[in-house]
C-alpha cells in the first residue's frame, strides 16, 4: 500500500496541472487516465485490506467466545479443586491461546495505526480509511479490552501452607498465600505493571506486609506474568467489626438479616492491575473465592460448610 501511495503521490505531484490550458493535449489525457488508474488500483488494494481485516476480527470474535468457554470451564474446575473434588487446573494451554490471540490483535492494532498514517499522507473522496478505519479501531479496542480484563485470574486461591484440601478457611495471626495471573504473556520491561489487593466485605481486615507488587515475569518465559502474596498475614479484627461473643465463636458486623456469626462470613480478596502495553492501558481486576476467617480450631467446621453452601450455590464470587 505505501508504494502503490507513493508511486500515486509522484505522478500527482509531477503530471497533474489543473486548469484548462491542457485539457485539449492528448498527451496530457493519457497522463491522467494512467493517474486515474493508479488511484483505481489504490482505493482496491485498501478496500481489500479493510475487508481482510473485518474478516480477521470477525474471526477472533469467534475464538474469544471459544476461549471464555474454556475459562468458564477451568474456574469450574478451580471451584472443584477448592473443595476436595478432582480437577486439572493447569494454566498453561489457556496462557498459550491467550497470548496468541492477544499478539494477533496488537499487531492489527499496529497496522491500523500505520493506515492512519498513510492517510494523512494520502486522501481522497470517497476513500475508505477516512469512513471505515474509526470503526475498526473502536472493534479492535472493545476486543483487546474483553481479552485482557478476562485474561487477569485468580490462579491460587487464599490457603494456609497446610490447608491441605481445605483452603478458603484461614485463622487469624496465621500466614496464607494467594496468586494472581496475567494470561496473556505480553509486558513492556521497561514499564512495571503494579498489583493491588485489598479484602472487603463486612469486617476491616488487617493484612501486614505489603499489599502492592510488581507484576513479574517468572524465571523463565513459561512462567507467565504473575503476582505472587506468599506471606499475608491477618492481624485480627480492626475497627467498625460489631463485638460481642456468639454461640459458635466471635460474632460479626451486623447485616440487614442481623447480626452475623465468624464462621458465616464470606470475604474476598481483590487483585487490581494498572496494565500498559503498546500504549494500550487498562485497570484489570479479578477477585477470589469467598473465604472464611476464624481464631480458633473449634470454627472450622461451621466455617467449612459456609464455603460449601457458597460455592453449592452460586458460581458468582461477587
Amino acid at each position: 500500500l505505501e508504494d502503490l501511495q507513493d508511486a500515486f503521490d509522484f505522478c500527482y505531484k509531477v503530471h497533474y496541472q489543473p486548469g484548462d490550458e491542457r485539457n485539449g493535449d492528448p498527451e496530457y489525457l493519457q497522463e491522467l487516465q494512467a493517474l486515474q488508474a493508479k488511484l483505481q488500483n489504490l482505493d482496491r488494494q485498501r478496500r481489500e485490506v479493510l475487508a481482510q481485516m473485518q474478516q480477521l476480527l470477525g474471526r477472533s470474535e469467534t475464538l474469544q467466545e471459544l476461549l471464555q468457554q474454556e475459562l468458564g470451564a477451568w474456574r469450574v474446575r478451580q471451584q472443584h479443586l477448592c473443595l476436595g473434588g478432582p480437577g486439572d487446573t493447569n494454566l498453561r494451554p489457556l496462557e498459550t491461546w491467550f497470548t496468541e490471540l492477544g499478539q494477533g490483535l496488537f499487531q492489527l492494532r499496529q497496522l491500523l495505526r500505520a493506515l492512519g498514517d498513510l492517510r494523512q499522507k494520502v486522501t481522497y473522496a470517497r476513500d475508505p480509511l477516512v469512513a471505515e478505519t474509526p470503526l475498526l479501531e473502536q472493534r479492535l479496542q472493545e476486543q483487546l479490552t474483553h481479552l485482557l480484563k478476562s485474561a487477569f485470574v485468580v490462579e491460587q486461591q487464599p490457603s494456609t501452607p497446610n490447608a491441605g484440601k481445605r483452603p478458603l478457611v484461614l485463622r487469624t495471626a496465621s500466614k496464607f498465600s494467594a496468586r494472581a495471573r496475567l494470561l496473556v504473556r505480553l509486558h513492556d520491561r521497561n514499564h512495571h505493571m503494579e498489583a493491588k489487593i485489598h479484602i472487603d466485605r463486612f469486617r476491616r481486615f488487617n493484612i501486614l506486609t505489603s499489599s502492592s507488587k510488581t507484576l513479574l515475569a517468572g524465571d523463565s518465559p513459561q512462567e507467565g506474568l504473575v503476582c505472587d502474596f506468599q506471606y499475608l498475614v491477618g492481624t485480627g479484627w480492626g475497627p467498625g467489626a460489631a463485638a460481642g461473643p456468639g454461640p459458635g465463636g466471635d460474632r460479626g458486623a451486623t447485616s440487614s438479616q442481623g447480626p452475623l456469626v465468624v464462621t458465616e462470613e464470606l470475604h474476598l480478596i481483590t487483585f487490581t492491575l494498572a496494565y500498559a502495553y503498546c500504549g494500550l492501558e487498562l485497570e484489570l481486576e479479578t477477585t477470589t473465592l469467598p473465604f472464611v476467617i476464624i481464631s480458633n480450631n473449634n470454627q472450622f467446621s461451621s466455617a467449612w460448610a459456609s464455603i460449601l453452601w457458597f460455592n453449592m450455590l452460586s458460581s458468582d464470587p461477587k
